[in-house]
């Protein structure tokens, strides 16, 4: 082996005991404990099972979750998943679990049931239509859904599947009525591990469902080594747990002894109080979550400023530059900008400091992934220049259930962006390779305008899209959300983005409407706004 190979080989040797050394993962504590915490996952794995048992085993009473049915200590949590465990399979002989929940103990309990059995969890989302819903069901071959009450009237499930609902319910079966009311007998490991299927979160068309792979302890500590997660941090949760990010999220707090701290359907202020009152250490978000909480009263942000926050997370859509920047400088420099995909789980992470140098920037790859911008000849490009983005780790989905994959090239999977990597070496993402237009001739990135159009002090968010012209091949539309009290006309908009970018990019119209529309992960969806073109027209 060459000394690079070898000092490589050391490096990816000592970084998962370095890092979990130093987010406290690996503190000595009382040997009995610790004894079973090890047992648990050497018989378990890095597995949702073998992670909540090992922390039943080592603080079974530190405080699991806390939701707005109250408090569950690890153990209390770990014996109510167990007999979940034990009552699905009398719901149906090889349960395959559809999960239809918004963010509180119901989701978790199920994903630990699933995990402990080793049967197969679809996350369903909360924004899809009923007809959507049927289909996705159907296609993944699932036999119980599991779901918040709120969802049961929009549900037509076929006649051999079974609902099971996860809060409270007078018409419906609930998990606290299927489960015993005595403490359940041990499950032991599953001869084989289910698999957790994610549902890809694209803004247009069916979605497919994407398997996910098992996470290892190195994928873990790659986060943790980028994200500063500690041991029995107190972690606020609004992202959505069925989104990659919400459950990325989930695995980290696991993965730290954390407490869990949901409040249901995101609601800013909520979200807000729940941070202070219950002295969290961290969150998980998208990004515009993070705008509306700066929304929120100014008495409002005084009266509930959190004390203890030293970590905000933000993933799923785009993190506009002015947002992180406003974000700090109220809250702090403790924002951390996640850019990645269902199918490639994470690819650039960038720390506050990124964020206050370059507010766009996506960051760099965090350890144990490789990221590569190429050209249309599969070489990469030069510095400064513009590529498709490509991402290879650990955590690569392991295909679409449907079969088939996206674009790779030498391991690596594309994402479907393009980008280039800033002055500092930071990647700034440009947008979607699929959303460029030409219009006249001219290639126009509608992110570019839309960066442009929300450094506007008027301006609270906007989007533009292309749509067909007879004239110029494409034309950029821009959707535009003022901010409350204020004013700005289209031709005012129109001359301040032309003294910024080529005469190109300048919308060739512009709609004020009261708010973009978005999916349940905070994405922009731009069939909604062609609706509204249509509609206008």
């Amino acid at each position: 082996m060459s000394r690079s190979g070898l000092v490589r080989a050391l490096g990816v040797g000592l970084h998962v005991p370095y890092t979990l050394v130093k987010s406290r993962v690996l503190l000595p504590g009382r040997p009995v404990r610790m004894a079973r915490q090890l047992y648990s996952l050497a018989r378990w794995g890095i597995s949702p099972a073998g992670a909540f048992r090992a922390n039943a085993a080592r603080v079974p009473h530190h405080t699991a979750v806390i939701d707005p049915r109250g408090h569950l200590t690890y153990r209390e949590f770990q014996d109510r998943a167990t007999r979940l465990a034990h009552a699905l399979p009398k719901l149906h002989r090889r349960p395959r679990v559809g999960l239809l929940c918004r963010n509180h103990r119901g989701f978790l309990e199920t994903v630990v049931a699933c995990s402990q059995l080793g049967a197969d969890l679809v996350l369903l989302n909360t924004g899809a239509s009923g007809a959507q819903l049927k289909s996705v069901v159907e296609q993944q071959r699932i036999s119980i859904v599991v779901a918040d009450a709120e969802f049961a009237p929009d549900l037509h499930l076929p006649d051999d599947v079974r609902l099971l609902v996860a809060d409270e319910s007078d018409e419906h079966l609930t998990i606290d009525e299927v489960i015993a009311p005595e403490r359940a007998a041990v499950i032991p490991p599953p001869a084989e591990k289910g698999r957790t299927v994610v549902l890809t979160s694209g803004t247009t068309g069916t979605p497919k469902g994407a398997k996910r792979p098992h996470p290892k302890m190195r994928s873990l500590t790659a986060m943790l080594s980028r994200i500063p997660m500690k041991t029995g941090y107190r972690v606020h949760i609004p992202a959505p747990l069925f989104h990659t990010w919400g459950y990325a999220a989930m695995q980290l707090t696991m993965a730290v002894r954390g407490t869990f701290v949901f409040t249901g359907r995101f609601d800013p202020a909520s979200s807000l109080r729940a941070i202070a009152r219950h002295d969290c250490d961290a969150a998980f978000a998208v990004p515009v979550m993070l705008q509306r909480i700066l929304e929120l009263d100014e008495s409002e942000l005084d009266r509930h400023a959190p004390e203890r926050l030293k970590a905000v997370a933000v993933s799923g859509s785009r993190l506009p530059g002015e947002l992180a920047t406003r974000f700090m400088d109220r809250f702090g420099d403790v924002l951390y900008n996640l850019y990645g995909s269902t199918e490639v789980s994470w690819a650039a992470i960038a720390a506050p400091g990124d964020l206050r140098r370059s507010p766009d920037c996506a960051g760099r790859p965090p350890f144990g992934t490789d990221l590569a911008l190429l050209g249309p000849d599969g070489h990469p490009v030069a510095d400064g220049e513009r590529g498709r983005i490509f991402v290879s780790n650990e955590m690569l989905f392991e295909g679409y259930t449907s079969g088939g994959g996206p674009t790779s090239h030498e391991g690596m999977f594309q994402t479907g962006d393009y980008g280039h990597f800033d002055a500092h070496g930071s990647l700034v993402v440009e947008g979607r390779t699929d959303d460029m237009i030409v219009s006249g001739g001219e290639n126009v990135m509608p992110r570019e305008v839309e960066d442009c159009v929300c450094d506007m002090d008027e301006v609270a968010e906007a989007a533009a899209i292309g749509v067909d012209d007879e004239q110029f091949g494409q034309r950029l539309v821009a959707f535009v959300v003022l901010n409350p009290g204020w004013d700005l006309d289209e031709a005012t908009l129109k001359h301040r983005v032309k003294t910024r970018l080529a005469a190109h990019s300048v919308p060739r119209e512009v709609h004020f409407i009261e708010g973009l529309p978005r999916n349940a992960t905070g994405k922009v969806v731009p069939g909604e706004l062609r609706r509204l073109l249509s509609e206008a027209a």
